[in-house]
């Protein structure tokens, strides 16, 4: 049924748990999972007096953004391999982490999201915003919500 299955991932505890019962799913459906992390598009920004954000800061900022991407990235290939579910993973930078799941997800060919879904609610909800949200919305592949 499902042959490639796309499970992004932020680092956290809900994310983690999501990533697990991910990798189990794609084991039982022999799907080959691809990994993904969100690095956020930095843009120089102006503070107070003008000042503005130094690139040496901005380059230095992504490099950490990165490094933190490809350490849940490896974290998950090491569950794959030790279910041995064949593995990808993807960090990339993206102006919303909603969207670069979707379009991952299409340019991976993956036919299946696997996600978590923090389940914030009330306040919470309108000002963090709901990823899992705008993925079920924008996608035009199975989204499966992990709760």
């Amino acid at each position: 049924m499902f042959k490639r299955i796309l499970i992004p991932t932020d680092g956290s505890a809900v994310a983690n748990k999501a990533v697990r019962a991910g990798i189990r799913f794609a084991k039982e459906v022999g799907a080959k999972v691809v990994g993904y992390y969100a690095t956020e598009v930095m843009s120089a920004r102006a503070y107070g007096d003008g000042y503005i954000v130094d690139e040496k800061l901005m380059a230095e900022l992504d490099r950490r953004a990165r490094e933190i991407g490809e350490r849940h990235l490896a974290s998950m290939a090491r569950l794959a391999k030790a279910a041995r579910v064949r593995f990808e993973s993807v960090c990339a930078k993206s102006i919303t982490p909603y969207e670069g799941i979707v379009a991952t997800a299409r340019r991976k060919k993956c036919d299946a999201i696997f996600m978590a879904s923090h389940g914030r609610s009330g306040i919470a909800r309108l000002v963090m915003g709901s990823v899992t949200s705008k993925v079920l919305a924008n996608s035009t592949i199975p989204v499966l919500v992990y709760r």
